[in-house]
């Protein structure tokens, strides 16, 4: 009598990684995010989800039930626009240190990135807020309107200026009489200074869209400037556009970056990524080390965004990000006493891929512009008298 032996099937799980936020509106968008994806995969494959910081459930806890619904390959993504350092390097980090301590098969895949579809929910999102604009005030031309895109920012010039290369085509594709580009941190122009210069290019109507997935904090603060450049310049039309969320185009791309995995499509477009390539200005940064310093706020929990903003020492009505220049830029002070987002914290920037922890301070290279008008610095007019 023969024996015959036979290999246990390969279980697939997938990791949807996210960033994390103390906005409790943005937590809950992406968790609605990782329970419609399995829609869009094999509806053997696992799908769990967590943070890489503040909110739970964190990344470990999301490897933990796929490896124990008994999963032994993982498809993990990052839930994010672009590779910055959060994707090239934190997430890595965790998932490595998982997998060598576990012995559990975890690949990673590449970041959403410039992909048409994603285009197509860009587009989607904007149309919907003309198509509103429309009904109340009365159509505008598209050659009279100025389009702004707001991005988030980096210190990663590569992942800034995939901001501007999806402006440009939804500018194009469009048909939009002019485009603006600006950044709700780190880098430059900050969302005032953009909307400033948008409004003194003389368009009858400005369209405000957040290059965004989720809400949060940086919503916030791009709608809120945005009410605030409106105020200052009542001839103009404002429409501010919702940001992409749970758009199906959006879902299918996280959909793609999960399948591809599998056919070993995972290389991340790194032509002109800092750590590899000396990229102007930025040339003390090729060959930094991969590790993760979110340990310290990892699963730390998030709380409504703008909910403490009154007893800020530094902001009246939003978070403006002025506590980036209390912090000095190039590290993060804990327990400065305003409460209502921790701009330093909760990370309206990337950090690099090497970082000393000192106690409570996180020491970073130094962004190359930090002085640059338009940027962080831009904020210093809106801080409270005294502060």
């Amino acid at each position: 009598m023969t024996s015959h032996t036979h290999d246990t099937p390969e279980k697939i799980g997938v990791m949807l990684c996210g960033h994390g936020s103390r906005s409790e509106a943005a937590v809950a968008e992406f968790a609605v995010l990782a329970e419609k994806l399995p829609q869009y995969l094999p509806s053997d494959w696992a799908v769990d989800y967590g943070y890489l910081e503040f909110a739970n459930p964190v990344i470990r806890k999301g490897l933990d039930n796929l490896r124990e619904a008994g999963c032994t390959r993982i498809l993990a993504v990052p839930g994010m626009l672009f590779a910055a350092m959060h994707a090239k390097n934190d997430i890595p980090s965790v998932l490595n240190a998982y997998a060598a301590e576990h012995g559990v098969k975890v690949e990673y895949g590449r970041e959403l990135g410039v992909d048409p579809r994603m285009v197509r929910a860009a587009s989607a999102r904007i149309e919907e807020a003309l198509a509103a604009a429309d009904a109340a005030d009365g159509p505008v031309a598209r050659h009279d309107t100025c389009l702004v895109v707001i991005g988030r920012g980096a210190s990663d010039p590569d992942a800034n200026s995939n901001v501007s290369k999806i402006a440009r085509l939804l500018w194009e594709g469009m048909g939009f009489g002019w485009c603006e580009v600006g950044y709700s941190g780190v880098t430059f122009p900050l969302v005032e200074p953009a909307l400033e210069h948008a409004a003194r290019l003389g368009y009858k109507r400005v369209v405000v869209f957040p290059y965004f997935l989720f809400t949060g904090i940086l919503i916030d603060r791009i709608y809120g400037f945005a009410d605030m450049v409106a105020e200052a310049h009542p001839d103009t039309q404002w429409v501010k556009a919702g940001y992409l969320n749970d758009h199906p185009d959006v879902l299918a791309t996280f959909a793609e970056r999960v399948t591809e995995i599998i056919g070993g499509d995972t290389a991340m477009n790194c032509a002109m990524c800092k750590y590899r390539t000396q990229v102007l200005g930025f040339e003390a940064e090729v060959g930094m080390a991969q590790e993760s310093h979110h340990h310290h706020v990892e699963g730390q929990g998030a709380s409504a965004p703008g909910s403490n903003v009154a007893d800020c020492r530094l902001c009246d009505s939003f978070c403006t990000g002025a506590c980036r220049l209390d912090a000095g830029h190039h590290h993060h002070h804990h327990g400065d006493g305003h409460g209502h987002s921790h701009d330093h914290h909760h990370h309206d920037h990337d950090h690099g891929h090497s970082h000393d922890h000192d106690h409570h301070h996180h020491h970073h290279p130094a962004y190359p512009h930090a002085d640059h008008p338009l940027g962080p610095e831009s904020v210093r007019k809106h801080l409270k008298d005294g502060a």
